[in-house]
C-alpha cells in the first residue's frame, strides 16, 4: 500500500521557519514526483511546489518563491519542504502527494496523499 507519512508543522511567529517532511511508506521515491499543496480555510487547494524524479523543482505558487524550498532524499525515502520567512497568509493545512513519473500543477492528478499537517503563522 502506497502511503505518505507527514510530519512537522505547528505554530510559528511571522518571519519564522518550519520544515515539513513527507516520508514514503510501501514504495520507493525514485519513480514518483512528490508535490506539496496547501489549503487555507474557505479557499481552494493550492499547488506550492513539486520535486521531479530527477531531483529538479517546480514552483507553482509565486507567493512562496524565494522563501520555500522543496527537496528530496531518496536514500531516506523522504521529501522536505523548508519554509522560511513565514507570513500569516501561509497559514493552511499542507499536504504532500505522489504522482508516477511527473509533476502536475493540478491536485486532482495526484494518485495518493498524505493526511495533511497544520501550519499556523501568528504572533
Amino acid at each position: 500500500q502506497l502511503q505518505l507519512v507527514q510530519s512537522g508543522g505547528g505554530l510559528v511567529q511571522p518571519g519564522g521557519s518550519l520544515r515539513l517532511s513527507c516520508a514514503a511508506s510501501g514504495f520507493t521515491l525514485e519513480s514518483y514526483a512528490i508535490g506539496w499543496f496547501r489549503q487555507a480555510p474557505g479557499k481552494e487547494r493550492e499547488g506550492v511546489s513539486c520535486t521531479t524524479i530527477s531531483g529538479g523543482n517546480i514552483d507553482y505558487a509565486d507567493s512562496v518563491k524565494g522563501r520555500f524550498t522543496i527537496s528530496r532524499d531518496n536514500a531516506k525515502n523522504t521529501v522536505y519542504l523548508q519554509m522560511n520567512s513565514l507570513k500569516p497568509e501561509d497559514t493552511a493545512v499542507y499536504y504532500c502527494a505522489g504522482l508516477w513519473l511527473r509533476c502536475a500543477a493540478g491536485f486532482h492528478e495526484y494518485q495518493f496523499w498524505g493526511l495533511g499537517t497544520q501550519v499556523t503563522v501568528s504572533s
